[in-house]
């Protein structure tokens, strides 16, 4: 990067699972963390909205540490910057906030490096650290992911083009991944596990062949992670209530939660957001579309 020069790094939202698919399925939301980038006398992270007001300032920031960390993978340092951090991606809400931060911390390693890596390259960079493929693969690639991560190598398929609406209810509580997995079974029967490997596998088979309905039941049918985490998030069992009684198609938990997302046919998702609003007024409850595009970097000249 010039000394003249600016990176600027916009990197989206996701939510998971979408009910069954667990840990393997991301979409990309319409929320983002963008970043701004300087060259500087030192490391610091300057918040610039109130999502990210209480981000650490130097480089204990999440974001940095990916980008140390992928820039000693190939051998490279990274020049000193100051960066303006913008984000209206809710924290530990569900919505992938800290895949975001490290997507955009492999975005950040990979110019001020010079590395010139691919895209899968990047994925799996991201999947390594996160342990697991569908957040930052959603926040990469855009529209819907399908990953496997393993030990010796991750594999992705994305489906761009999705067209649905999405309505978030999300409770002002914060849930952190770790709580909502230790309410896990450590173990599934062999039948259950043949029975929940079958449910997701119709779901990802319904997104690919747009049948809605379909997909709202397989969502439903999860057995994996929602029966038990409902006893944490209480609003899941009345959204899925609510929005089959105001013809959404389905509802999930989004990641591991709080936020619950209510998923609608193109074009309706407005009428859905109305009807639920006053349902939870402890709640925000937004409209969200399918961000098409994953991360995207610009360079750009300062203003003199």
């Amino acid at each position: 990067m010039k000394e003249d020069g600016m990176l600027k790094i916009v990197v989206p939202a996701s939510t998971a699972n979408l009910g069954p698919g667990f840990d393997s399925i991301g979409l990309a939301v319409s929320r983002y963390l963008t970043l701004e980038v300087r060259l500087a006398d030192e490391w610091k992270f300057i918040p610039r909205s109130p999502e990210v007001e209480a981000i650490p300032p130097g480089t204990d920031n999440l974001i940095y540490q990916v980008a140390a960390q992928v820039a000693q993978t190939y051998g490279r340092t990274l020049p000193s910057c100051a960066v303006d951090v913008y984000s209206d991606i809710p924290f530990t809400r569900g919505l992938g906030s800290s895949a975001a931060a490290v997507v955009a911390g492999i975005e950040l390693a990979n110019e001020l490096a010079g590395l010139s890596l691919t895209l899968e390259q990047k994925m799996r960079l991201a999947s390594c650290y996160e342990g697991h493929p569908d957040n930052v693969g959603a926040s990469l690639y855009g529209g819907l992911v399908i990953g496997s991560h393993r030990q010796e190598e991750t594999n992705i398929v994305h489906v761009p083009n999705v067209q649905f609406d999405l309505v978030a209810v999300i409770p002002s509580y914060e849930l952190e991944t770790k709580k909502a997995r230790s309410v896990l079974p450590q173990l599934l029967a062999r039948q259950e596990a043949v029975e929940a490997s079958a449910v997701s596998n119709v779901l990802v088979a319904a997104l690919l062949t747009k049948n809605w309905e379909l997909a709202g039941k397989m969502m439903a049918a999860d057995l994996f992670h929602q029966p038990y985490r409902k006893e944490l998030v209480p609003q899941l069992s009345l959204v899925e209530t609510l929005a089959a009684r105001y013809g959404a198609f389905g509802a999930a938990l989004s990641g591991a939660g709080p936020t619950v997302l209510a998923f609608a046919e193109p074009g309706k998702g407005e009428s859905l957001k109305e009807k639920l609003l006053p349902h939870f007024p402890d709640c925000a409850v937004e409209s969200l579309k399918v961000a098409q595009k994953g991360s995207q970097v610009y360079k750009l000249a300062l203003e003199k």
